[in-house]
C-alpha cells in the first residue's frame, strides 16, 4: 500500500468518497474549496492498494495562533475500507503532516457508537477520544437524527406526530411555498434570516462570503441546495441541505420572528424530504441534537422538532486526536482550554 496526495485526480478520490457507505460532503475536494476560501489549506490524502482507493481522508489545516505549528482535522472522516488500509493512512498522514508543521490531528468519522473495529483502531492506533459532553461542544454533532427514506411517502407523512403532519398540512393550507434557490443573488435573503435567528438565538454566524463559497463550490457541483419559504412575497425561512451518494443533510436553518404560527420550517422540512428522496437518497441526516433526552434539557425542544418528523437518534463516536509531536499534545490541550473560556466568557457577556 502506498499514500497519495490527490490534487491532480480529485476525481477519483471524490468517488471513493461518495460510494463509501459513511462518505460525506465534508470529505469531497469540494468542502476542501469552500475551507479554503476561509484560510484553511486542504489535503486529499489516500491510500493505493492494488490500484485501487482503500482508505482517504480530506486533511484541513491552519496555522495555530501564538505557536508555530498548525492543526489539522478530517470533518467526517477518515474513510476506508480495510484496518491496514487505515493503519498506513493514519501512520503516513500523520509523518505527512509533521511536515506541514502539525500539531495535532483532529477526526470525527460518522462511525455508530461501539464499533468494534474503530475501537481496535482507536486502542492501536495512539487515537486520543476527546470527551465533548451531550451538547453541541464538538466540531461536528455525536448525535444526530436520522430518517429512513426507503418508504413510500405516504408512509413517511403517516409515521410522523399527528402535530407535526397537522402543522405541514396547516402552513400549506394557510399558502406557504417552499422555492430552492437558483441565483446566487438571492443568497442575501436567506443571510437575512440567518442574521435575524442567530440575534433572536443567541449565537454567531459566518458571513456571507462563506456561503457565496458554498453556492460557488457546492450548489453548483449539485452538492447543495438552497430553499427558502414564503407567505405572499414575505421569506419566513431558509435551509440548506447538503447530498452526496444517498444521504442527504440539512445543515443550516434559519427563520424569521414574522408569522412563526404559519409553521414555515414545518412545511420546509417536508419539502426537502420530498427533494432528497425524488433524487435517490435513502437517508435523511436531519443532524445534530443533545445526547440529554430530558425534557426539562433547554435543547430538548430541537429533539422534539426532528423526532415529529419520524426522524431515529444515532450516536457516532465522536471526536478523537491523534498527537502529531511528542509534548506537543499538552500545548495543544492547553491552549484549547484557554480558547474555550474566552468563548464562553464571550457568550456569557452577550
Amino acid at each position: 500500500m502506498e499514500i497519495k496526495l490527490f490534487v491532480e485526480k480529485e476525481s477519483l478520490f471524490d468517488h471513493y468518497v461518495a460510494s463509501h457507505p459513511r462518505g460525506d460532503v465534508l470529505q469531497t475536494t469540494a468542502w476542501g474549496r469552500v475551507k479554503e476560501s476561509s484560510g484553511w489549506q486542504a489535503y486529499p490524502l489516500g491510500v493505493m492498494d492494488q490500484g485501487k482507493l482503500a482508505a482517504a481522508a480530506l486533511i484541513l489545516t491552519k496555522p495555530l495562533p501564538l505557536f508555530p505549528a498548525a492543526a489539522a482535522y478530517s470533518p467526517r472522516g477518515p474513510l476506508y475500507s480495510s484496518p491496514e488500509a487505515l493503519a498506513v493512512l493514519l501512520k503516513e498522514g500523520a509523518a505527512f503532516l509533521r511536515g506541514k508543521g502539525g500539531l495535532v490531528w483532529k477526526m470525527d468519522p460518522a462511525i455508530p457508537k461501539g464499533d468494534g473495529e474503530w475501537l481496535e483502531a482507536v486502542r492501536s492506533l495512539n487515537l486520543k477520544p476527546v470527551e465533548t459532553g451531550l451538547d453541541f461542544a464538538g466540531v461536528q454533532p455525536r448525535f444526530v437524527m436520522t430518517l429512513d427514506l426507503t418508504r413510500s411517502l405516504d408512509t413517511l407523512l403517516n409515521n410522523m406526530k399527528s402535530k407535526t403532519r397537522y402543522n405541514i398540512r396547516y402552513a400549506m393550507r394557510k399558502g406557504v411555498y417552499i422555492q430552492p434557490l437558483k441565483e446566487k443573488s438571492r443568497l442575501s435573503v436567506f443571510y437575512c434570516l440567518l442574521q435575524e435567528t442567530a440575534e433572536r438565538d443567541g449565537f454567531s454566524i459566518r458571513p456571507l462570503s462563506y456561503f457565496e463559497a458554498i453556492w460557488d463550490h457546492l450548489v453548483q457541483a449539485n452538492l447543495a441546495k438552497v430553499f427558502l419559504a414564503y407567505h405572499g412575497d414575505t421569506p419566513l425561512a431558509g435551509a440548506i441541505c447538503f447530498r452526496l451518494g444517498q444521504r442527504t443533510w440539512y445543515v443550516y436553518g434559519a427563520s424569521s420572528s414574522e408569522q412563526r404560527n404559519l409553521q414555515a420550517s414545518h412545511l420546509m422540512q417536508w419539502e426537502m424530504i420530498k427533494w432528497a428522496k425524488g433524487a435517490g437518497c435513502t437517508v435523511y441526516d436531519f443532524r445534530g441534537v443533545s445526547g440529554d433526552l430530558r425534557p426539562e434539557h433547554p435543547l430538548y425542544g430541537l429533539y422534539r422538532f426532528k423526532e415529529g418528523f419520524g426522524a431515529e437518534l444515532q450516536e457516532y463516536v465522536g471526536e478523537l486526536d491523534l498527537p502529531l509531536r511528542r509534548g506537543g499534545y499538552g500545548l495543544w490541550l492547553g491552549g484549547l482550554k484557554v480558547h474555550n473560556w474566552i468563548r464562553s466568557a464571550k457568550k456569557k457577556g452577550r
